[in-house]
């Protein structure tokens, strides 16, 4: 996670192949517009493919699919965007919280005494 990229590179392997922007705006049943908006407002930064192109991936369409929900909502671009990097976030946070507690009730029920 960085400035650039607030929601990280999470991308692995079935990411791929990434679409190019016309392809994903289409899935979107957008326009390569609303995905230059999006990504100047930081959601997502484009995958780069060899030509330079920009190429996205399955990730990064499912975070502009909630973005565009926002925004067809009525939510204006730039705070759709800041609500899909919190949610996200928190999504994160929980996934972390849930594994931490799974191992600390692990390690509790070993009948080791120890804590």
């Amino acid at each position: 996670m960085t400035a650039e990229n607030p929601l990280g590179d999470r991308l692995e392997d079935d990411d791929y192949p990434a679409y190019t922007m016309g392809r994903a705006a289409e899935m979107l049943g957008t326009t390569p517009g609303f995905l230059r908006a999006i990504g100047e407002a930081r959601l997502i930064t484009p995958l780069r493919s060899e030509g330079g192109h920009r190429r996205y991936s399955r990730y990064q369409l499912r975070i502009a699919a909630r973005a565009r929900e926002l925004v067809d909502r009525g939510t204006p671009v730039e705070a759709a965007c800041r609500i899909v990097i919190l949610e996200d976030q928190l999504e994160e946070a929980q996934r972390i919280n849930a594994e931490y507690r799974r191992e600390a009730s692990h390690g509790a029920s070993d009948g080791s005494g120890t804590s």
